[in-house]
């Protein structure tokens, strides 16, 4: 039983939820973790940036809003998971202190055309601070039970034995935006996702049964305990800035190091595949296109677009992103 089901959901139903505040301490220990840039990190380190002020990351204020979706608008129960995201926007930084609420519209309901036990509600979420500015907004799919249907049984999982990859040692010079070349693809490396750290990104951000008790996560569809998919995309950042790191240190030594800025959001990310504990993705990231910013001089915005590929050689997320790049060298 999941507790919440697709006709539960009505088209033009508005269900709010929140707040929670945000505090300084839980946005940096994200950032170390995941998104170590310095506008995330460090007050007097965020002035000599793009953005000019310690914010958080954007992908922890998808997780917040996984929090409260998860919360208010699943009940606290738990969904079937989600195929994947249609778009979402940061229009705003979320600051130490912000009290984060959300309001969820659904959009429309769908009943599966293949699996009887289950459908498809879309939803359009904005996350606002206390002061009633949207800070995002994100339209996006989950799947929920039937009710009264019988379910399907679950996936036959195979145990994984958990292997920790070699880190990389390569690196590669880092254009600035004017000079890189479109259709480059940069190997992220690759991360491996342990029990513990599904639990523990679960309980943070996405408290749904799938993700936090492997015998619970048995009974589910998904068949074991698997990861939340925000938890998929933080890791992609992870190794981005991983990999950016050694990019950098090979930069320095013959020249000036572009600086990356904010993302603005991001499109069609999929989630194609659960992944599982002991699950080791690979990480991909291909530059496809780039234009000159007409409000940010010196700075350009970057078209990516990412995939993950599991120990099978599946593909199991991808998505296509945008963020604000230094253009040419200063002066």
């Amino acid at each position: 039983m999941t507790g919440i089901a697709f006709e539960d959901f009505t088209p033009g139903a508005v269900i709010e939820g929140g707040p929670i505040t945000v505090t300084r301490d839980e946005l940096v220990a994200f950032a170390r973790e995941f998104d170590p840039q310095p506008f995330h990190l460090d007050e007097a380190a965020a002035k000599a940036t793009f953005v000019g002020e310690l914010i958080g990351s954007g992908w922890q204020s998808g997780g917040f809003g996984m929090r409260m979706l998860q919360k208010h608008v699943f009940r606290g129960a738990t969904s079937m998971g989600s195929p994947g995201i249609l778009q979402l926007r940061w229009l705003r930084p979320v600051r130490p202190g912000d009290a984060l609420s959300i309001a969820v519209k659904v959009d429309s309901c769908r009943a599966s055309n293949t699996k009887p036990d289950r459908g498809f509600v879309r939803f359009d979420m904005t996350l606002s601070n206390g002061r009633d500015e949207a800070v995002m907004t994100q339209a996006f799919t989950v799947m929920f039970a039937r009710r009264g249907a019988t379910p399907l049984p679950p996936r036959v999982v195979n145990p994984i034995e958990p292997t920790a990859p070699v880190e990389g040692t390569d690196a590669v010079r880092l254009d600035f935006l004017a000079d890189a070349e479109i259709g480059i693809t940069r190997d992220l490396g690759h991360h491996l996702f342990t029990p513990e750290a599904i639990v523990a990104f679960a309980r943070a951000y996405d408290p749904q049964a799938f993700h936090l008790d492997p015998e619970a996560a048995r009974q589910t569809h998904f068949g074991a305990l698997c990861a939340s998919g925000w938890h998929t995309a933080a890791a992609w950042m992870k190794r981005l800035h991983i990999t950016r790191a050694r990019d950098m240190a090979l930069t320095a030594k013959t020249g000036p190091v572009p600086q990356l800025g904010p993302s603005p959001g991001f499109r069609d990310l999929r989630w194609l595949v659960p992944v599982y504990a002991g699950d080791t993705l690979r990480y991909a990231c291909t530059l496809t296109d780039k234009r000159q910013s007409a409000t940010r001089p010196g700075w350009g915005l970057a078209t990516h677009h990412n995939v993950a590929m599991n120990q099978h050689g599946t593909k199991v997320f991808e998505f296509t992103g945008s963020v604000f790049w230094e253009w040419a060298p200063p002066g």
